[in-house]
């Protein structure tokens, strides 16, 4: 079977684009066959390469739906970047026609507004109650000590539809966030797994920050990851309620709203298009 497919990316963060509105034969394919393309074509040597693998779907809820697999074939329920290349897909295309849309996720419904060529994003409530993130605590958890080989990890836990944990440090450059990053995402602190976010505080407008993520492993760029450092850092109160978030691939703009909200604006960007036999 033949399938066209797009490649994006959103500061980096890089996807492969599977139009199943368009190609109405792709909603036929089983969850089991979707994982195995993605551990195969998200695989950067020997397929086409990306950190994860995009359905654009069609919704009785909203205008389009989105599913997510990450390129060790798990599904996860939300990807920041990921909604807002789906969303100017879907836009460029004419899947979708209006400026704000409603995206169907896993996570549930987010809202997507286009400005000019940025995309913000309504990502939701930030969740933060341990049980619900999850990890095997209960309440907020701030601070949290981690025991990770000899060292002790504090996190700071957060949900926006995918589990995050916090960790400020004073030099995200120089922290081996390739040695301590995959350790916390298979602690058994964490149930479900999660994304780790190391965060250093540049003022109180502006945070720097390295993304291990969650099945696909360190990435330029997160974008529930980053909307979790702006909470987390909130939280603490290192940072007001509109900050930029700097990452390996790009700027984010993060805004904490007085409506409970948290809003991110970023944008989306084509690499190139092709087809694949599966």
């Amino acid at each position: 079977m033949k399938m066209d497919f797009t490649k994006m990316h959103g500061i980096g963060n890089d996807f492969l684009v599977f139009d199943c509105v368009t190609d109405t034969e792709l909603q036929s394919i089983s969850n089991g066959v979707w994982s195995s393309c993605a551990i195969k074509l998200c695989n950067r040597r020997y397929g086409i390469g990306a950190d994860q693998l995009l359905l654009l779907l069609p919704s009785k809820t909203a205008a389009v739906g989105m599913r997510i697999f990450n390129s060790d074939g798990s599904e996860v329920q939300m990807c920041g970047n990921g909604i807002r290349c789906l969303a100017m897909y879907a836009w460029d295309k004419g899947i979708a026609r209006e400026i704000m849309i409603d995206v169907e996720t896993p996570a549930g419904i987010k809202s997507i507004n286009k400005i000019n060529d940025m995309v913000r994003v309504n990502m939701g409530p930030p969740q933060l109650s341990g049980r619900e993130i999850p990890v095997n605590a209960d309440g907020q958890v701030m601070d949290y000590p981690i025991e990770v080989g000899e060292k002790k990890v504090k996190v700071t836990c957060v949900s926006m539809g995918n589990p995050h944990a916090v960790v400020f440090v004073f030099d995200v450059d120089s922290y081996p966030a390739g040695t301590y990053g995959p350790r916390l995402e298979t602690n058994q602190f964490f149930p479900a797994r999660t994304n780790v976010e190391f965060v250093e505080i540049l003022n109180r407008w502006e945070i720097k920050m390295r993304v291990w993520e969650r099945g696909a492993g360190e990435t330029l760029a997160c974008g529930t990851g980053a909307c979790a450092a702006v909470v987390a850092a909130h939280m603490k109160g290192f940072v007001d309620t509109y900050v930029t978030a700097h990452l390996r691939g790009g700027d984010l703009e993060i805004e904490l709203s007085p409506d409970g909200n948290v809003y991110m604006t970023g944008p989306a960007a084509y690499v190139f298009t092709g087809t694949v036999e599966i």
